[in-house]
């Protein structure tokens, strides 16, 4: 017979989901990915970088920084996964199938919070980052193609010889603007190519066929620096995109499988050792 508290229990079911292993679980998924993703980039493997030397990175260190990034997700994710179905709640269940999609909606739990938390990190600290460097930007007219085509920019007006009350922001964003024009399909246009050989002319001290010969140099050196930023932004989507998914599946198979060692079965791989040649095999 049950007693007065099993009954008590019984009639008032908890809760499917529980929303306290799914909580752990996606903290210790954002706390690993943190670290192992410091981890990477510290020793060079990070999906993408601000600095001009990362556009000649070839196409293998890419692929070899995106199937990193792929494998901490599985690593993160299954172990959170795992996390929330082992600590979650052993409910009466009439058939396994129960348990075990309520394990599995746990650990899904569990990588809905963490990709939430980390999208939310991630947009303060750009954010944070943003408000920075417009406050500390002194040139209004600073554009988009600053940070990418900085170098090319510094090649176009480089003068002989130095002049410390030269103010190039107004010319340098101008400039800019039109690069990122290199890489479309018509290019960049006579006029604009006209225009920038001006530029050259003015600021760099450089007349003729010198100008127009820095000013077609930086064009093709601007072409290449975007389609290889290009490349790597496609890279970097594909693989977030892809770490993602792939783990939510692993959530999901870690999660049962942590239900599954909560209700005291055995993982496999000690199973599969009592099995071995030698050892008694318990009945």
């Amino acid at each position: 017979m049950t007693t007065i508290e099993e009954e008590l229990a019984y009639s008032s079911p908890a809760p499917f989901l529980a929303w306290t292993p799914a909580v752990a679980g996606a903290l210790i998924a954002a706390a690993f990915s943190t670290v192992l993703i410091a981890f990477g980039t510290a020793i060079g493997l990070g999906v993408g970088s601000a600095a001009p030397s990362w556009r000649d990175a070839s196409v293998a260190l890419w692929l070899l920084s995106g199937f990193y990034l792929i494998l901490v997700a599985l690593i993160s994710f299954g172990l959170s996964g795992y996390v929330a179905g082992r600590i979650s709640s052993n409910r009466p269940a009439t058939d396994s199938g129960g348990i075990e999609l309520r394990d599995g909606l746990h650990g899904l739990a569990a990588w809905a919070l963490a990709v939430v938390l980390t999208v939310l990190i991630s947009t303060l600290i750009a954010s944070a980052a943003a408000s920075r460097a417009s406050s500390a930007q002194n040139m209004p007219s600073a554009t988009a193609a600053e940070p990418l085509l900085s170098y090319e920019l510094d090649r176009l007006f480089r003068p002989a010889r130095r002049n410390p009350n030269a103010e190039t922001g107004m010319e340098r964003a101008e400039a800019g603007r039109i690069l990122l024009t290199s890489s479309s399909h018509s290019g960049v246009a006579a006029e604009d190519r006209t225009y920038l050989v001006q530029l050259v002319n003015g600021i760099a001290g450089l007349a003729g066929p010198d100008a127009e010969r820095r000013v077609d140099n930086v064009i093709a050196a601007s072409k290449t620096a975007i389609a290889r930023s290009r490349r790597s932004a496609i890279i970097a989507a594909f693989s977030v995109a892809a770490s993602v998914l792939l783990g939510a599946v692993v959530a999901w198979l870690a999660a049962c499988e942590g239900g599954r060692h909560r209700d005291g079965a055995a993982p496999e791989w000690l199973a599969t050792r009592s099995l071995a040649p030698g050892r008694p095999t318990v009945r």
